[in-house]
């Protein structure tokens, strides 16, 4: 890959380079899930195994699926992590952070799974092939068994940073869920990289090309006014594409790609979705 497309890498996957080697992320993981009962399981699929926090306390409501974002893909501009997982896991801040009694975190693919137990992961898949369809049909298959858990019950999603992208290309093949939210979701991969004047990512699929797709979904797509990673006009773009008036958008004033999220999440978890 050409290095002229590692800042953005770094932009998505890696917003603070200093302190990395002293955090331990699987107990920042555990510190965040513990305490609001989000439970460790192994999600096998083909062909990853995948890492999820999951509490399913009344089986009979929806259930709402939160996806991770990139993690670090790059550990400096010019070397690439041999471990994504995310150092400060804000998709499962932002579960931690829903009380409603049923909520699964999913990770990424080679996100915080040994690679001993997942000899599928690769380099390309945190980095060209992060929204791959291999990679976008193990996510599916995930919450095909978290749904089994919750027969006959609505999946919502929300998906930060690029897990927007996979949260919006799960749901174009599902026909029970019930709302897609974003937060910082990068919904048109192609335009970020055309913005950032960088390289586009190869072996991906563009989750603003199956708008149409979840058009009858209720949705909201939340921007932070300062971030200049995903930029809101990416979310004005994916609103466009879905053409309906089920994709509301919603820029939050001082919020950065990687703050102004967690601490307003209830609040935000509770505006009114489009349709």
């Amino acid at each position: 890959m050409k290095r002229r497309t590692t800042s953005l890498f770094l932009a998505l996957a890696f917003p603070a380079l200093a302190g990395c080697a002293t955090i331990d992320r699987d107990v920042n993981a555990d510190s965040i899930a513990g305490p609001v009962g989000l439970k460790r399981m192994i999600v096998k699929t083909d062909p990853f195994v995948l890492t999820t926090f999951a509490r399913i306390r009344d089986p009979g409501q929806p259930v709402t699926v939160y996806i991770e974002g990139d993690g670090l893909a790059w550990l400096s501009r010019s070397e690439v992590s041999l471990d994504p997982t995310p150092r400060e896991a804000m998709g499962l801040a932002l579960a931690a952070a829903d009380p409603t009694p049923n909520v699964v975190y999913l990770a990424r693919p080679c996100q915080f799974t040994a690679r001993a137990k997942n000899p599928t992961c690769g380099i390309a898949y945190w980095t060209g092939k992060r929204f791959s369809p291999e990679v976008v049909a193990s996510m599916n298959q995930a919450v095909d068994q978290i749904a089994a858990q919750v027969p006959g019950q609505k999946i919502n999603l929300v998906g930060y940073s690029g897990g927007g992208a996979v949260a919006v290309l799960v749901a174009a093949g599902r026909k029970d869920v019930g709302s897609i939210r974003t937060v910082a979701g990068n919904l048109d991969h192609a335009e970020v990289n055309r913005l950032a004047k960088v390289s586009q990512l190869s072996g991906s699929i563009n989750a603003i090309d199956v708008a149409a797709q979840v058009a009858k979904i209720p949705q909201i797509h939340f921007s932070g006014a300062a971030d200049t990673t995903v930029p809101p006009v990416i979310a004005e773009r994916f609103a466009g594409a879905v053409g309906t008036s089920c994709a509301r958008i919603k820029v939050v004033p001082g919020a950065t790609h990687e703050t102004g999220w967690r601490e307003r999440w209830r609040e935000l978890q509770g505006l009114p979705l489009g349709c």
